[in-house]
């Protein structure tokens, strides 16, 4: 799974993408409205996290922007603690959700799972697949109740085809959604991580649908 991170003050967004990435998201970080808006509308992800007070473009005005587009990507805003005003036109202008500043790490962690679970129709926070539990609060996996360990994009490959069970999820969806902007993209490598992940999980758990993509079946 993907996040972009839409914020100018460098401290915090090196915290956000610190907390991210070690929640088991690959993380891009834009600290301008302008490379914002671009990130947004070139690249796939899964949910945004926009502050609304961005140099060179605010963001309520990319937040207009990628609406208008057609994008539908959920967007966690960030605003200040007093600013009601801001919630609201937010809200109003596509926003899915806020946090006002200053904010617990953990609250913003809880809110992007909830969007990310209801943008994939996902009810429950953990995600089941027969034996195979993914609990992305403490981003575990268990099969029959034991901690099977995952490699940081084995986790992601996992997590975004748990997220859309039941679907045929082609190789270059996984790819734009596992890698960052700036890493050196091979969609062969996501072949790798499904052998990985058929060795840990069952040689079954994901299926091949053969010039389409992978699928794990929603009722197993």
């Amino acid at each position: 799974m993907r996040i972009l991170i839409a914020e100018d003050e460098p401290h915090l967004s090196r915290q956000l993408a610190s907390a991210l990435t070690d929640a088991g998201y690959a993380v891009d970080c834009a600290l301008d409205g302008e490379r914002a808006d671009f990130l947004g509308a070139t690249e796939s992800y899964d949910a945004v996290v926009l502050d609304l007070g961005l140099p060179k473009m605010d963001g309520l005005t990319i937040l207009r922007r990628w609406r208008d587009a057609g994008l539908s990507m959920p967007v966690l805003v960030l605003t200040a603690r007093d600013s009601w005003h801001e919630k609201v036109r937010g809200i109003d202008g596509g926003a899915d959700d806020y946090v006002a500043k200053p904010f617990q790490m953990e609250e913003v962690l809880a809110r992007l799972r909830a969007l990310i679970r209801r943008a994939s129709g996902q009810v429950s926070p953990e995600l089941r697949a027969g034996a195979v539990v993914l609990d992305p609060r403490n981003a575990r996996v268990t099969r029959d109740g034991v901690v099977v360990k995952l490699t940081s994009h084995e986790f992601r490959v996992l997590s975004y085809l748990m997220h859309h069970r039941g679907r045929v999820v082609p190789q270059s969806e996984l790819t734009e959604h596992i890698y960052a902007q700036d890493f050196d993209r091979d969609s062969n490598t996501v072949e790798v991580f499904i052998a990985r992940l058929r060795r840990k999980l069952g040689a079954s758990f994901i299926e091949t649908v053969r010039g389409l993509g992978y699928r794990i079946e929603a009722d197993r």
